[in-house]
This record gives C-alpha cells, structure tokens and sequence, in this order.
C-alpha cells in the first residue's frame, strides 16, 4: 500500500468525530465495560429484540465493519489505520465468540466479514510492527 496522504487523515478523522457521537459513544462504552459475550445459541436471545443491548451490539460491530470496509477497499491507508486503531481489534474479540453462528443460523456467511479480515492483518502487522521495534532498538 503506498504512503498515507491528507485524503487518509481526512478520513481518518472523520470517523473519529462519528466515534465520539453520544449514542455510538453510550455503545461502545456498554460494549467495552459491560458487554461479556457468550456462543450464539445464548446471544441469538438479545438480537432484534430492540432493546439497548441489541442496539448497542449491532451499532458498534457494524460500524467497525464499515471502516474495515473502507480499509479493505483502499479508501483508507492501512499502515496509516493499522497505527492509530485498536478498538477494532477488541470488538472482534468479543464478536467472534458468536459470529460464526449467527452467519450459519442467518444464512450470512459473509457477517463481519469484513472486519474478521481487517483483525487478522492487524493482528499480523502489530507482530511484524513489534519486532521491528525489537530490531530499531536493540531489544
């Protein structure tokens, strides 16, 4: 991927003002502090029920698959999100012990997907990053 320019930070900064927006922020705080995900078979329960729990799931995992999207697409710089992102990296965790199931049960294999692939290269690159910071510093 080539070198991040203004266009990138633009966007990048756009989607850091959605971030701070008081109903995504009021989910994302749920989803990080209070959420504790469990298999499919017991979170099918909370969804399309309408409730703040059901809201707050879908809201936060979708918008982090809409900037894996926009990552996996080249509208954003990789090297550039890969560097000042993380959170995307939390929610799949905990998305990821129920996906897999709601993509079977809903007949939607491709569920997340986008930020299932995003997290498996951000993952490998916060390893590759780490060992060349290893390597720059002498540690």
């Amino acid at each position: 991927m080539g070198k991040p320019d203004k266009d990138d930070a633009d966007v990048l900064l756009k989607l850091y003002e959605l971030r701070r927006e008081p109903e995504l922020r009021k989910a994302r705080e749920w989803f990080g502090r209070e959420y504790s995900p469990e298999a499919w078979e017991k979170t099918k329960a909370v969804f399309g029920t309408g409730t703040d729990e059901d809201r707050y799931i879908r809201m936060v995992t979708s918008y982090w698959d809409m900037v894996a999207a926009f990552v996996n697409n080249g509208i954003l710089n990789e090297d550039l999100f890969f560097q000042t992102n993380g959170e995307n990296l939390f929610v799949w965790n905990k998305a990821k012990t129920w996906v897999s199931g709601r993509r079977a049960a809903t007949k939607q294999p491709y569920y997340l997907w986008n930020l299932e692939k995003l997290c498996e290269r951000h993952q490998a690159y916060r390893e590759n990053w780490g060992k060349e910071i290893s390597r720059s510093t002498g540690t």
